[in-house]
């Protein structure tokens, strides 16, 4: 089945945007499951990014998680250092221990400085261990204008990124570990201090104030320095449709979510989303050397596109390559192929096909019995 959701698509009626007005000084928009920059101003020069530094923190962390370094049940203890970070914090105290799964909450909806350098401590020994680390995944990333300092985002010297590169770190993110929303989107929420003065509540207040304003906000990480002005990476969801918008240097707080929000009307109001769900079988997949000639092939899942150019994806034609040298025996689930989507002649993705079946490798007594099939086959037909 070939849907097509719509999300009020100007060029549609004919018209044409010049895009938003943006006041921020940076700004840009990018659409997530292909990372097509949709609109952008001044995207590559530098600035201070503030807190939405942590965004690459978080990035580091859920690597750590993904590859079993750390659990999020695991106990990490605050270090003098860690407890004594200004500006947004949670007031860890030295000594105190909180679990990681704790301290990714108060990083994504407090922008908790204190919880971000224990974090670093925890997964790398120390904050300058971690900081390569972090420098190290940007240039993975093509991240090419940034370098980081330390890993909350308070001023430091040569501390800078782009409004670029951060959407290429959030897209990372949210790519990879969707599970952040889970954190961002938490508006409200308390974490208990054990220390030796005793117990205590402390409560939680999101900094991203669009995931109560905005209808389709998803996150994901706020930041505000004297020197960085008002910064925001928000995430947002719509009809399928996933956008990232970054501002940098906003005059304000009210500036920068207005902003958000205009980068983010005028990218759903340009993507339009397509799906094909289209997933049984759809192709048979010659076999070399098996107890049946063919195996059935069906998509291993969905395919998705998001256009952003306004173009017909009704235009949209499917073509199957199988795989050449299928040799028995098969599993159910071995690749076998692909299915290659084109839009106007030009590719725009492809989706794997899998193994409907098992094919048993024949043996000689099969072969004896096709041969002898087919033999009293072809005698028939010049009788």
């Amino acid at each position: 089945m070939l849907q097509l959701a719509n999300v009020f698509t100007l060029q549609a009626e004919g018209q044409q945007t010049s895009g938003p007005e943006i006041t921020s000084p940076s700004a840009i928009l990018m659409e997530a499951a292909g990372g097509n920059v949709i609109w952008e101003k001044d995207a590559d020069t530098k600035r201070a990014p503030a807190s939405v530094t942590k965004v690459m923190t978080l990035l580091l962390i859920f690597d750590a998680l993904e590859e079993g370094k750390i659990a999020l049940e695991d106990d990490v203890q605050t270090s003098e250092y860690a407890a004594s970070m200004g500006g947004s914090q949670v007031f860890l105290e030295p000594g105190e221990t909180q679990t990681v799964d704790t301290l990714i909450k108060c990083i994504a909806v407090a922008s908790a400085n204190d919880a971000c350098v224990a974090m670093a401590e925890y997964i790398s020994g120390s904050e300058e261990a971690f900081v390569e680390q972090m420098n190290q995944r940007a240039e993975g990333l093509g991240m090419v204008n940034t370098h980081f300092v330390n890993c909350n985002g308070l001023d430091t010297d040569g501390h800078e990124t782009t409004a670029r590169d951060i959407a290429l770190m959030s897209r990372e993110l949210i790519i990879h570990y969707p599970k952040i929303h889970e954190y961002s989107m938490i508006w409200m929420d308390t974490i208990t201090h054990v220390t030796r003065k005793g117990t205590s509540e402390f409560g939680l207040t999101n900094t991203n104030k669009l995931i109560r304003q905005y209808a389709y906000a998803t996150g994901l990480k706020t930041g505000s320095t004297s020197n960085a002005g008002f910064c925001v990476s928000a995430t947002a969801e719509k009809d399928g449709v996933e956008l990232i918008a970054v501002i940098m240097g906003a005059d304000n707080s009210k500036d920068r979510f207005q902003d958000a929000v205009k980068l983010l009307d005028y990218g759903f109001g340009k993507c339009t989303f397509y799906v094909d769900d289209a997933v049984k079988n759809v192709a048979e997949v010659p076999v070399t050397g098996g107890i049946q000639e063919e195996v059935s092939a069906h998509m291993a899942g969905e395919f998705h596109y998001v256009d952003t150019t306004g173009a017909d994806l009704s235009q949209i034609r499917r073509k199957v390559e199988v795989r050449k040298g299928l040799r028995a025996p098969v599993g159910k689930g071995d690749p076998a192929g692909e299915m290659v989507y084109y839009l106007n002649g030009k590719e725009i993705g492809r989706q794997k096909l899998v193994a409907s079946e098992n094919v048993g490798r024949m043996r000689y007594t099969d072969a004896l019995e096709r041969t002898m099939d087919r033999f009293f086959l072809e005698n028939a037909k010049h009788q």
